[in-house]
């Protein structure tokens, strides 16, 4: 994996032929509309944490049908579990009004 922007932009590199160019993942990447400000603009529109561990449960719970062992099932429990701790924070963000906004 090579890291093109932290936190945001991510080369990974095929399963097989590493010499070639590997798969971009992007992810969506606000910052602040002025100085202090706590209004979020996009500069890059991508996809979300929440959507990169749904693809993976998907994934899984697929090879899971075909090769079906002990550590994959663990695995989609975890994913599962991030998951929701993820959607928890964004439906407290949203109660607070304060999803989409820069508050620490």
């Amino acid at each position: 994996m090579e890291v093109i922007i932290p936190g945001h932009t991510y080369e990974l590199p095929n399963f097989e032929n590493k010499n070639e160019a590997g798969q971009i993942l992007q992810f969506i990447h606000k910052v602040p509309v002025s100085e202090g400000s706590t209004e979020l603009e996009t500069v890059s529109d991508g996809t979300t944490n929440e959507a990169l561990i749904e693809v993976l449960v998907d994934r899984l719970n697929y090879l899971q049908e075909k090769f079906p062992c002990r550590e994959n099932a663990i695995v989609i429990t975890k994913l599962e579990e991030s998951l929701m701790w993820l959607n928890k924070r964004t439906a407290d963000r949203v109660k607070r009004n304060v999803e989409g906004k820069q508050i620490k």
